[in-house]
């Protein structure tokens, strides 16, 4: 038993370094955005931040007084110190204040990459306050769409930034940079624009913005009535959801691998908040409930170093968004009250295993995230072996095979027969026939039958009577299919089972409420090549935990012991291919007992945050 002493005694530092990111960006004097948010969310994502200082404000929860960037040599030194003893794996821009600190950024950003061209950047153009107040003039503009966005991973605007920095480079696209703003420009003082200034004095919209010449700091600029401080967001006229796919396209042409458009409250969608992402992975829009929360301060800061810490830990692009808007949306939840105006939000650890935090994700422009959201609430708890017990889920390539599993004891089979690459005149017919006998099989032993990829032909075979059968298709596939397919698919009846292998395939297969969703390959698989990385008992126990729907583990279970781990973690079947060996009569009941007893075992824990599955080159 440990002495009082023991108790007392300091705990062990951690031995593993900790991952690090850059933040470039201005010190919000009041706590509330800037640095200070960025410094919160990087302690939620357990990642080590450096705050590098762009840009000094004063401010507090009522409004912003003065602005002023740093020089560019100091901008410089700073980077410059952290380069080799703390190199970072992503680096987040806010507010840098003029267009020579964007200038030292994209030369920086150059200089790391000539290091390590994995290092990411994440571009959040802070070009003005939600009071209405312009942090960016002219040449700022025209620096971060020559330097910085050509050089972006992502870029997180919103829809007022992203409407200015398209508008700014449809001005410039026939001027080329100054050499004092060219990334192999020095960074020294130079000339400045006309009307250009390093103090950056700032108003609301219409306000005269004057200082004197010592460069007073004048009263705190209210903020315009029904608009959100830190939110960045555009009470007056925002996009609609059909012109921000369009601002989105128009900023990856610019060169940014990446955007995520985000957008807060829409009036076409009322009662939920939307981010638009544009990624090489998938696009569409993230959704959750709005949070009305009275303490927003700094979400748009959240947000993007949010992405920087995914990315820096290793995840893709659509993953790390998906993981910035449930970090950015627990901020919320935990914001707190600071001074008379809105206070800041709060991120905090925890988010990644909060299962109300993994948003809907969209196909397409279009989505009825009402149906979809009243559809998941009305079937679904969080466990997912709760939900539906699936059990052993054989997986066979013929109706003979079918008939072989169901006789040994099998509850749910899929039917997987491809289409070969150029099928004979009558292959058609021979599947339908395939299908029938199956499902025959299936409905007389009181079995499910999934038929994969073939739904036209299932919903064909079961001719509206949807008992005892279902379909299970790929993300690809659904993709393919369009809206208008989607709605068919859906439209038919019959229980959808979807395959998923990241964050964003979760999210977007929960936004079909499917019967089930397939999480694999938990193990290495030789049935197929694909790109993922194995999920492992960890992934897949987060996915029970967090998909609310059922959830089916497949991908290289050969051994009835891995059948018991795979159970354990709350899954609602456990997809057996090889293993079913020639006989199932003698197979089956041995993957049956070992499914039993990972059910009846602890359940295995759940991580916090998952680990990526796909390389992040």
């Amino acid at each position: 038993m440990p002495s009082a002493l023991d108790l007392l005694a300091p705990a062990a530092p951690e031995s593993v370094a900790k991952t690090i990111i850059w933040s470039i960006a201005g010190n919000d004097s009041g706590g509330g955005a800037g640095l200070s948010a960025d410094q919160r969310a990087a302690e939620a994502f357990g990642v080590h931040l450096c705050p590098v200082v762009a840009a000094v404000t004063a401010q507090n929860s009522v409004g912003v007084a003065r602005v002023e960037p740093v020089s560019p040599e100091l901008l410089d030194a700073q980077l410059a110190a952290l380069a080799d003893d703390m190199p970072p794996a992503a680096v987040k821009t806010g507010l840098l204040g003029s267009a020579e600190n964007v200038a030292v950024v994209a030369r920086w950003i150059d200089r790391l990459r000539a290091r390590d061209p994995r290092v990411a950047l994440v571009v959040d153009p802070v070009l003005g306050a939600s009071t209405g107040a312009a942090f960016a003039d002219e040449a700022v503009l025209r620096a971060y769409v020559e330097l910085l966005l050509p050089r972006a991973t992502v870029v997180t605007p919103n829809g007022r930034e992203a409407r200015r920095l398209i508008v700014a480079l449809r001005q410039d696209a026939a001027r080329p940079l100054t050499p004092a703003l060219s990334p192999e420009g020095r960074g020294s003082k130079t000339a400045q624009a006309p009307g250009s200034s390093q103090r950056l004095a700032h108003t609301p919209a219409g306000g005269s913005g004057r200082h004197d010449a010592a460069g007073s700091t004048g009263d705190f600029l209210p903020r315009p009535s029904g608009e959100k401080v830190g939110v960045r967001g555009e009470p007056s006229s925002p996009p609609s959801r059909t012109a921000i796919p369009t601002l989105s396209a128009a900023l990856r042409a610019t060169g940014a691998q990446a955007v995520a458009l985000t957008g807060g409250d829409s009036a076409d969608a009322p009662g939920w908040s939307l981010d638009w992402i544009d990624t090489p992975h998938a696009n569409g829009w993230l959704a959750l409930p709005r949070v009305d929360a009275p303490y927003n301060h700094g979400t748009g800061c959240t947000f993007a170093t949010s992405a920087a810490c995914a990315l820096a830990r290793g995840f893709v692009l659509a993953d790390a968004l998906v993981l910035a808007k449930m970090a950015t949306t627990h901020a919320l939840r935990h914001g707190y009250a600071a001074g008379q105006g809105a206070g800041p939000v709060a991120a905090r650890a925890g988010f990644a295993t909060e299962p109300a935090l993994i948003p809907f994700m969209s196909w397409s422009e279009r989505f009825d995230f009402d149906s979809c959201l009243r559809l998941m609430d009305g079937r679904c708890r969080p466990i997912s072996s709760e939900n539906a017990d699936i059990g052993l889920y054989a997986i066979v390539d013929s109706a003979e095979r079918v008939r072989q599993v169901v006789a040994a004891g099998a509850r749910t089979v899929q039917l997987r027969i491809k289409t070969p690459a150029a099928p004979p005149a009558a292959w058609q017919d021979e599947l339908r026939c395939a299908i029938r006998q199956a499902l025959g099989a299936c409905r007389e032993a009181g079995a499910t039958l999934v038929v994969n990829d073939h739904w036209r032909l299932a919903a064909e075979v079961a001719a509206g009577a949807a008992r005892g059968i279902a379909v299970h298709l790929g993300q690809e596939d659904l993709l393919a299919l369009g809206d208008a397919g989607r709605a068919e698919l859906q439209a038919c009846g019959l229980p959808l089972g979807i395959s998923s292998h990241s964050l964003w395939e979760l999210a977007r297969a929960r936004s079909l409420a499917p019967w089930y969703v397939a999480c694999g390959p938990v193990w290495p698989t030789l049935t197929k090549a694909m790109p993922w990385r194995a999920q492992g008992l960890d992934n897949l126990s987060w996915w029970v935990h967090m998909a609310g729907v059922p959830v089916v583990a497949i991908g290289g279970i050969l051994e009835p012991a891995q059948a018991t781990q795979a159970a354990r973690s709350g899954a609602a079947g456990v997809c057996v291919v090889r293993g079913l060996g020639a006989d199932p009569a003698a197979t089956l009941p041995v993957w049956q007992a070992a499914i039993a007893a990972g059910r009846a075992a602890p359940c295995l824990p759940v991580p916090a945050p998952p680990h990526p599955t796909l390389p992040n080159p």
